[in-house]
């Protein structure tokens, strides 16, 4: 039986942390020095000048299999370990070459880089598969309770759904108990299985009637016998009231209670039972208090047979919230690719010693990764802040550029993306310059560009179409693809919406429907308009407008 949570109760998460906290630090000690001393062995360097790829390899496995603290570890260990086994002069911490500090202070920047952000995409992915098994969780309960035949069986399989979901926060036993026809309170399921419901004892039966009275949860002392449900666990009888207690939740519908469930608990892990309030308890158990509260919510409304309908609308907003956030983890993973490519390529040319850059050529390597960083920087934070695009909250750090050379830059940057595409151009020469944020109208083009590549046969044509139209700039990207179905023209911008299969290429990847989402909200905060149509010769064409304003005034 495996808990969707690991083991939150306090004692037991201390001891796994420390524990961590250490596997962590040997596993990015020794995998950097083993690397290093591999490199050393076979005198892999300077035979082979960018060989220090290789620790990115072992720094991205670290962020993504043991967290961000081994990954900036293992950068730091192999970045003096390369340095005092591979750098000349042998067996110091001192290099005679500053192109070569230039080249591992530059490694180790790029290595702790992508440590961090292989670990926060980890995080993100870890995220929502916890969602995921949430979401899941809730499903097979509620089929399995539809299914159920009679209240009795339901109970049951709320109480199995317990234990099964939420063994890693400390839940030993449950019990659920109810009225019976005789208005008398009677135990009516109680698992681990091979138990069987007992009568419950006058002292519980007073506690549990005060629990549906005040609707409030209480506890009851847990006595030798619950050594029952213990066995196998090496505790002396006399050691169970001191680290175990039973908790009584009420089970109610508005003010009216009409049941009670009987959870056997660890003491130290008594924060799930209080229901959570909004930024009141820490992250990592807002979410398991959260999700066990509902899953009670969830026996009261088996109970009530008429909130089945609206429990199962609860659950597919659950799942429609889950994919939202997969979808928003793949678009910020893709988002990343092209400046992380740009630093990595600059960083191996700076590494490549049979290559004699020039100090120019050098401080454009530099300025290049410099460049891409800061750009890695906002693009995350554009993504981030999507929301506030939308509610119109974004402001803009507007300069005044010439619209062709924006376009001929981001064609440029993007010429792996476009290869084998002729990229034809119709720009006049006496554009006026337009107010904007270079950066934002670099991603508003690059997100179009892309999305035109997805979509379109391979080698087709590009048209990009620059011309004034009454007070703005009105630019057109056109290809030569299947077109966009009609159904879909009004749809398109929406947020991770997505054209049918049949309307896109076999060979193209998935895209995750916020590119174009994220073009209208920059376009619309810079005073634009965006739109997409069929062109009649054939293919699609995606057009945005910028104001034209008076540069007068504009610094």
């Amino acid at each position: 039986m495996k808990s969707i949570y690991p083991v939150l109760f306090l004692g037991a998460q201390k001891e796994q942390w420390k524990k961590r906290l250490c596997l962590d630090s040997l596993l990015g000690f020794f995998s950097a020095l083993i690397a290093t001393t591999f490199i050393y062995l076979f005198r892999l360097y300077p035979a082979i000048p960018n060989i220090s790829i290789l620790f990115l390899l072992v720094v991205l496995a670290m962020a993504s299999k043991r967290g961000l603290y081994a990954a900036i570890l293992t950068s730091l260990v192999a970045f003096f370990s390369f340095d005092f086994l591979l750098v000349r002069p042998l067996f110091t911490f001192s290099m005679d070459r500053f192109d070569e500090l230039l080249a591992l202070c530059i490694f180790l920047v790029t290595a702790i880089l992508t440590g961090e952000l292989a670990s926060a995409l980890q995080q993100r992915a870890a995220q929502a598969t916890a969602r995921a098994n949430e979401t899941l969780a809730l499903y097979e309960l509620v089929k399995a309770t539809t299914s159920a035949q009679s209240l009795e069986r339901q109970l049951e399989t709320v109480a199995q759904a317990i234990m099964k979901n939420f063994a890693g926060v400390g839940i030993f036993a449950c019990a659920i108990i109810l009225h019976n026809e005789r208005g008398q309170l009677e135990l009516v399921v109680e698992v681990p299985g091979h138990l069987h419901p007992t009568a419950l004892s006058a002292e519980q039966e007073s506690i549990i009637a005060n629990v549906l009275m005040e609707g409030k949860p209480a506890e009851i002392p847990a006595s030798s016998q619950t050594v029952e449900l213990l066995r196998g666990r090496a505790l002396r009888p006399a050691r169970i009231a001191e680290k175990y207690v039973f908790k009584v939740l009420p089970l109610q519908t508005g003010n009216h209670c009409f049941g009670a469930i009987r959870l056997l608990v660890q003491k130290n892990s008594q924060r799930i039972w209080t229901r959570p309030t909004h930024g009141h308890e820490d992250d990592s158990f807002q979410q398991p208090a959260t999700f066990f509260w509902t899953f009670l919510d969830q026996a009261t409304a088996m109970i009530e047979r008429s909130r089945l309908q609206s429990e199962a609308l609860q659950v597919e907003l659950l799942q429609q919230t889950d994919a939202l956030r997969l979808a928003l983890l793949s678009s910020i993973s893709h988002d990343l690719r092209t400046p992380l490519s740009s630093i990595k390529a600059s960083a191996t040319s700076l590494l490549q010693e049979d290559v004699d850059w020039d100090e120019e050529s050098r401080a454009s390597f530099v300025v290049a990764i410099e460049r891409e960083a800061d750009r890695l920087n906002r693009l995350v934070g554009n993504l981030l802040d999507m929301s506030r695009i939308e509610g119109g909250a974004l402001q803009l750090e507007t300069e005044w550029y010439p619209l062709d050379e924006v376009i001929h830059d981001v064609v440029g940057r993007m010429q792996v993306v476009l290869e084998k595409r002729p990229i034809l151009f119709a720009i006049p020469d006496n554009l006026p310059p337009v107010e904007l944020e270079y950066l934002l109208i670099d991603q508003v083009l690059t997100n179009l560009l892309e999305n035109v590549v997805r979509y379109t046969p391979e080698g087709s044509p590009i048209t990009i179409r620059v011309r004034e139209q009454e007070a703005s700039l009105l630019v057109c990207i056109m290809d030569e693809g299947p077109g966009i179905p009609a159904h879909a023209l009004e749809r398109i911008f929406d947020k991770f919406y997505r054209v049918s299969e049949t309307a896109r290429r076999a060979t193209s990847v998935m895209g995750t429907g916020l590119g174009l989402a994220v073009c209208r909200g920059l376009i619309e905060a810079h005073g634009g308009k965006i739109w997409a149509e069929n062109r009649s010769q054939g293919g699609a064409q995606f057009c945005f407008t910028l104001p034209l304003r008076a540069i007068e005034g504009s610094k």
